[in-house]
């Protein structure tokens, strides 16, 4: 664009060309500016490069509040301050000033041996500017930030303080100094109630803000970096007051607000669920209809038992053998059913390398910790590995205030400021699902995922999860990875887990989701969206497998989970007595999250319709089959080495070859359910050890007596798993069986 020409034959008039440019601003409503009387800094001019101020006939003149106000000549140009905005990296405000006197001020400005500043890089930077001054950085490390500004987007000051180059102090004296903000310690300030209730906390924990006082009107408040014009907006929206900012260090405003909030997060996290929709809630193990109803129908079996024993027991031992082989046929139709396509969201290379760093979500990554202070440097270097922007992730280490072993080893690491520690303070029940929640409560990320200590995800799973997020219906609101183990080989018992694992995510939650069936979540790496997991009250804190339960309730609810091909790798248990405390645990949960959503089976059959329901019965309520088997078991070794006539009276023709079809049925389908799982996965090495599942199955159902004692006992009691027994078994991350194959995801 040009500035303004006259006929020809006719000298350029000032007053003319003025009288446009008023006559511009007038119908544009904008100010008019008479760029001739305007002092600009070197430093403002040059936020635009030479090109675009010619094309575009355009001057900075002011960097106010983060907002750069630009003379422009033409207004009505089109996408002018969408291209000014993109340009600058800063919103702008236009003014209107005379082309010519414009294209006298570019000339002025660029010509041979004009004022430059001290920092060249490809766009300069005002607050790169200051830091180079303060000897804080290099001319070439503004460059390279500027650059990877350019293709991760965010503000300049985050990106040199995520990588490294700058501290918090450092940052905290630039901005100050190059906005005229006073910088403020809030190390001893106790902000007024009144001031706090003026901002919503969800908005001041999103904008990193803590209002101090309200001050003749004006409501102070500490800012971690300068307010956008639309942050600003959105305060506005909630106050009258007008605002003055102070700056602060970022970590000096988390430690603040969770210090001002950390009773009421506690307390949220604890009752947000029971608040929000109690019939979910686990905190009552049997409701007093659940227990009327078992003590009816043990009442009649008592009953008729006395008058009719052979009859009961036939019929007892019918129901249970139907059970138990219908839950056998639908495990098998839901492992055939992923045999050979695609289940779940397919996510390609492609997808993953098309997107677009700039427009990336800021991410939450909790992990929930318990003395685990032997595995904190794994863990760190496991978030260190994921491919996504650093200032683009909020990584919240979930440590009990008790825990003065694993909050002390997270503390030696000096972590980079992506990490924040969150010391959850002591309440009932102390389970992983209630820190989970404190954590959650205090997350910025629009994406949340689980990740537990000894965890190894795909380094390219958050941006997995992104895509298939983007391509899915809005109803999605989790994602669910694969689990598998990076111990296999270690022993016998963690070869049989691997089976196992295999089996369950690379097989049966897939057949899940093709089935639209409900998912029973895995206990880590699930993807959600952070809104939806608020709104259906969060994780359960009393149940001991709040995972599954929330599949459920996701479920309920009308949203649905959707699994992606990407694995994170775990440590398989490889002790006896702790994988029976870990099981125990499991199983607990399970009968745990069957009775909660059983105290009104009519309106779960509403929530779910005829084939979620009876998923929900044969995936959920099938963890009876561990209690039934030490039953059957009991009865055929008896009845083998004692032909004892009243269980040959249990088990008439009928009931006899019933029972036969059930025990070769139900022992298939778990020995090739596991075979198919490794061999799906590539884990050729694993498929002997399948073979010998049904002893497996043993180990469950010793687990699950213990659970099933512990839930009428001390139902909410977290049985503890120990990690790091693994050494000198790890791979790395990856598995030691085989190479994978083309239906395995490489991590």
């Amino acid at each position: 664009m040009s500035s303004i020409h006259m006929p020809p034959g006719d000298a350029p008039s000032e007053s003319l060309a003025e009288a446009w440019a008023h006559r511009a601003a007038r119908d544009h409503g904008l100010p008019f500016v008479d760029i001739r009387n305007v002092v600009v800094s070197p430093l403002v001019a040059e936020l635009l490069a030479e090109p675009a101020c010619r094309e575009l006939l355009a001057v900075p003149i002011a960097l106010e509040d983060g907002v750069v106000t630009v003379a422009v000549a033409n207004p009505a140009h089109p996408g002018l301050e969408e291209r000014l905005t993109s340009l600058l990296g800063h919103p702008v405000s236009l003014q209107v000033a005379p082309g010519d006197a414009l294209e006298q001020t570019i000339d002025e400005r660029f010509e041979p041996g004009a004022e430059v500043p001290v920092a060249t890089p490809m766009r300069q930077s005002l607050l790169g500017d200051v830091l180079i001054t303060h000897g804080a950085v290099s001319a070439a490390q503004i460059d390279t930030a500027l650059h990877d500004q350019e293709v991760v987007g965010g503000r300049l000051g985050e990106i040199l303080l995520h990588q490294g180059i700058i501290d918090e102090t450092q940052l905290l004296t630039a901005l100050s100094e190059l906005h005229g903000i006073p910088a403020v310690d809030l190390g001893t300030i106790e902000p007024e109630p009144e001031a706090l209730a003026a901002i919503p906390e969800p908005l001041q924990r999103e904008l990193r803000i803590v209002p101090l006082l309200v001050h003749e009107g004006v409501l102070w408040m500490a800012s971690a970096d300068i307010l956008t014009a639309e942050s600003v907006a959105r305060l506005e929206a909630h106050t009258d007051l007008e605002h003055r900012e102070l700056l602060a260090r970022a970590s000096e405003i988390d430690l603040l607000q969770q210090r001002i909030y950390n009773e009421a997060y506690s307390r949220t996290a604890v009752h947000l669920l029971k608040e929000t929709n109690p019939d979910d809630s686990g905190d009552v193990v049997f409701t007093k209809p659940q227990l009327t109803t078992f003590a009816v129908i043990a009442l009649l079996i008592l009953v008729f038992g006395i008058f009719f024993p052979i009859t009961v027991l036939v019929v007892l031992v019918a129901i249970l053998g139907i059970f138990h082989l219908s839950v056998s046929i639908y495990k098998l139709r839901l492992v055939l059913g992923s045999l050979g396509e695609h289940a779940g969201i397919d996510v390609t290379e492609e997808e993953v390398n098309a997107l677009d760093n700039a427009t990336l979500p800021v991410y939450t990554i909790l992990v929930p910790l318990f003395r685990e202070a032997a595995v904190v440097p794994a863990l760190v270097k496991g978030v260190h590995s994921l491919d996504y922007p650093r200032h683009k992730l909020d990584v919240r280490l979930l440590c009990e205030e008790e825990d003065e072993e694993t909050i002390d080893a997270i503390r030696a690491l000096e972590l980079p400021p992506h990490f924040h520690l969150v010391i959850v303070p002591p309440s009932l029940p102390q389970t992983k699902p209630k820190a989970c929640n404190f954590g959650l409560l205090q997350a910025t990320g629009e994406i949340t995922v689980i990740y537990d200590a000894e965890d190894r995800a795909a380094p390219d799973q958050l941006k997995r999860a992104i895509a298939a997020f983007r391509k899915s219906p809005d109803s999605v609101a989790c994602i669910q990875a694969k689990l598998n183990y990076f111990n296999s080989e270690q022993n016998l018992l963690t070869r049989w887990f691997t089976t196992e694992y295999s089996m369950w995510f690379d097989l049966m939650l897939p057949g899940l989701d093709k089935a639209k069936a409900p998912i029973p979540l895995g206990g880590t790496s699930n993807h959600f969206k952070t809104a939806e997991l608020l709104r259906l009250g969060a994780w359960d804190p009393y149940n001991v497998t709040e995972d599954a339960d929330l599949g459920i309730r996701l479920h309920k609810a009308g949203l649905s989970t959707a699994v992606i091909d990407s694995t994170t790798f775990e440590e398989a248990n490889s002790d006896l007595p702790n994988w029976i405390r870990q099981r125990s645990r499991w199983i607990k949960g399970y009968l745990q999250t069957y009775l909660v959503h059983m105290r009104n089976p009519v309106r779960l059959f509403r929530q779910m319709g005829f084939k979620g329901f009876i998923s929900f019965q044969l995936v959920i309520g099938g963890t009876l089959t561990f209690l039934i088997n030490p039953i059957f078991w009991a009865l055929t070794t008896i009845f083998t080495l004692t032909q004892f006539d009243v269980i040959r009276q249990m088990f008439p023709g009928f009931v006899f070859y019933f029972a036969i079809a059930q025990l070769v049925i139900g022992n298939f389908v778990f020995i090739y359910a596991n075979i198919a799982g490794t061999i799906h996965r590539g884990y050729f090495r694993l498929v002997r050890h399948a073979l010998f599942s049904p002893l497996y199955w043993g180990f469950m159902s010793i687990a699950a007596w213990k659970g099933f004692w512990q839930l009428i006992v001390n139902p909410f009691y977290w049985e503890k798993t120990e990690h790091g027994l693994d050494s000198g078994h790890s791979t790395n991350g990856h598995p030691a069986p085989a190479a994978p194959t083309a239906n395995q995801n490489a991590s």
